[in-house]
């Protein structure tokens, strides 16, 4: 029987997981075996830059925390080494990130599984979220697909005023001179 000191140090981390699960959008869990401090300083750098927050615990400690928050369906994958990247903000920044790593790395990063909004997503829907390009390459597409008539509209008004070649201002300029 643990003392009551590391019991209830436990029993804080447990809950401070939970309050970090409840809060967040998604999240993925890891096996980072073999990876190397350099790699390791690289991963947890990017992930901080875009807003994840990213740390190794203990299988037993997270699983209670899992249960707690209804996401009992991952403790099947709490096995070996774990890792967990959440988000609070893009949901897809956690995902799309450790699947970068995941790639380079190759066997000794491996996605164990996902979640989203509080369901477990499929190993599947994991990487094809993963593959989304970030919240503001979106926007930049989505403001793209905006622009892209008035552009048009903008170049056929210029041709049609630009016809058999001259400029739209030179028959203004040669009105007054007729005159």
């Amino acid at each position: 029987m643990p003392n009551a000191k590391v019991l209830s140090e436990k029993q804080a981390i447990v809950a401070a997981l939970v309050d970090d699960l409840k809060a967040a959008s998604s999240g993925v869990l890891v096996d980072y075996k073999g990876i190397t401090v350099a790699e390791d300083t690289a991963l947890r750098h990017e992930l901080r830059e875009n807003g994840v927050e990213y740390a190794v615990v203990k299988n037993t400690l997270l699983r209670r925390a899992l249960d707690d928050v209804n996401l009992g369906e991952l403790d099947e994958v709490l096995n070996g080494t774990t890792s967990m990247a959440i988000s609070k903000e893009d949901p897809i920044a956690p995902m799309r990130i450790v699947n970068k790593y995941a790639k380079q790395m190759g066997n000794r990063f491996n996605i164990k599984a996902g979640f989203m909004e509080g369901k477990v997503l499929p190993l599947d829907d994991v990487y094809a979220l993963a593959e989304l390009p970030s919240k503001e390459a979106l926007l930049g597409q989505v403001l793209g697909m905006m622009l892209a008539p008035i552009t048009s509209l903008a170049i056929v008004i210029k041709a049609i005023a630009e016809k058999d070649g001259q400029p739209a201002e030179a028959p203004a300029e040669e009105a007054p001179a007729a005159e």
